[in-house]
C-alpha cells in the first residue's frame, strides 16, 4: 500500500479547509444579519420610546385636564392665571400654514419634476438636480429670517394690510423649503415609469406634454402621493420658520393673512427650561406633541392608501 495521501483527503485530526473556510463564512454572515436587524430595530424602538413618552406625559395630563375642554375650548393660554387649554387654536395655525406652503411646494415641485423627467437633457438634469437639492440642506432658521426680512416686506407691498407677522409669509418660505423633496422623489417616480409607455403615445401623435401629464404622471401616481406625503409631514413639522416668521401669537383662525401660533412653536416657546417639570404647563408640550403625531399619523396612513391604491406593476 502506498503511503501517500490522495489529493484533497482529509488527515485524521484535521479540518478541511474549505469547511473552515464555510464555517467561518456561515459566521460572519450570521454576524452581519445580526447588526442589519439591530440596526432596523433601532429605528422602530425609537419610535416607540417617543410614542411611550408622549403618551405616558399626556396621560398626567389628561387626568388634570378635561379632553372635552382640549379639543373644544377656542383659546389656549395655559401659561395665564385663567389657562385654557384649546389645542384648536395651535392645530387651525399648524394646517393653515401647512396648506399655504402645499399650495407652494406641489404645483413648483411636480412642475419641476415634469421637466427633469420628460424634457431636461442629462447634462441639464447632472447640474440641476443637485442644486435644486442644496435647498433642502440650508438650515431652516436662515429660511425663517428671510421669510421675516425679505419675503414679508415684498408681500406687504401687494397685501398692504399684511402684518409683519403672518402664516401667509411664514408658508409661502415653508412650501419653498419643501420643493426639494417634492422635485426630487417626483422625478425618480417619473423616471421609473416604463419608456415604452411614452413611446406607445408617441406613436399615435401625442406631445411630449400631453404624453406627461396624460400618461406619466398617472402612471407615476404612487410615488407622487408617497413625495406629497412626505412633504405634508415636513410641513407639519417645520418649527423655525414658523417661530420666527408667523408670530407665535395663539389665535384661533383660518386666515392665513394673520399672526398665530402652531403647535411646533408652542412647543418651542416653552421647552426652555423655564418650567418646572411636572406642572401643567410643562405637560402641555406633550400634550401638544402627540397631538402633532397623531395629524402626521392620519397623513401617512392616508399616503399608504393612496400608494397601494394607485400602484402599478410594470
Amino acid at each position: 500500500m502506498s503511503d501517500r495521501t490522495p489529493p484533497g483527503a482529509m488527515t485524521p485530526g484535521r479540518v478541511s479547509p474549505r469547511l473552515s473556510h464555510n464555517a467561518m463564512r456561515h459566521w460572519n454572515e450570521r454576524l452581519i444579519e445580526a447588526v442589519l436587524f439591530l440596526a432596523a430595530a433601532l429605528s422602530v424602538l425609537t419610535t416607540l420610546g417617543i410614542v411611550y413618552i408622549l403618551v405616558s406625559e399626556s396621560i398626567h395630563f389628561f387626568a388634570r385636564i378635561s379632553i372635552v375642554d382640549f379639543l373644544t375650548d377656542t383659546q389656549w393660554t395655559p401659561l395665564f392665571d385663567d389657562a385654557h387649554f384649546g389645542i384648536m387654536v395651535l392645530v387651525s395655525g399648524t394646517l393653515v400654514s401647512s396648506l399655504v406652503a402645499l399650495l407652494v411646494a406641489i404645483p413648483v415641485g411636480t412642475t419641476i419634476a415634469i421637466y427633469l423627467s420628460e424634457f431636461a437633457g442629462s447634462r441639464v438634469r447632472e447640474i440641476a438636480k443637485p442644486i435644486l437639492e442644496l435647498l433642502g440642506g440650508i438650515p431652516t432658521i436662515v429660511y425663517g429670517y428671510f421669510a421675516l426680512l425679505v419675503v414679508t416686506p415684498i408681500l406687504q407691498v401687494l397685501l398692504p394690510n399684511l402684518p409683519g407677522f403672518s402664516l401667509l409669509s411664514a408658508g409661502f418660505v415653508m412650501g419653498i423649503m419643501i420643493v426639494p423633496y417634492i422635485a426630487s422623489l417626483s422625478e425618480d417616480a417619473m423616471r421609473a415609469v416604463p419608456m415604452s409607455l411614452r413611446e406607445g403615445a408617441y406613436a399615435m401623435g401625442s406631445s411630449r406634454l400631453y404624453t406627461a401629464i396624460h400618461v406619466v404622471i398617472p402612471a407615476a401616481l404612487s410615488g407622487l402621493a408617497a413625495s406629497y406625503v412626505l412633504a405634508v409631514s415636513r410641513a407639519v413639522g417645520e418649527t423655525m420658520i414658523l417661530a420666527v416668521a408667523a408670530g407665535m401669537q395663539p389665535n384661533l383662525t383660518w386666515n392665513p393673512m394673520e399672526p398665530a401660533a402652531t403647535i411646533t412653536s408652542y412647543i418651542v416657546q416653552v421647552a426652555l427650561g423655564d418650567l418646572p417639570h411636572g406642572s401643567i404647563g410643562y405637560q402641555t408640550i406633550f400634550a401638544a406633541g402627540l397631538t402633532l403625531l397623531l395629524i402626521t399619523l392620519m397623513f401617512n396612513i392616508v399616503g399608504q392608501w393612496l400608494r397601494a391604491k394607485y400602484k402599478e406593476n410594470y
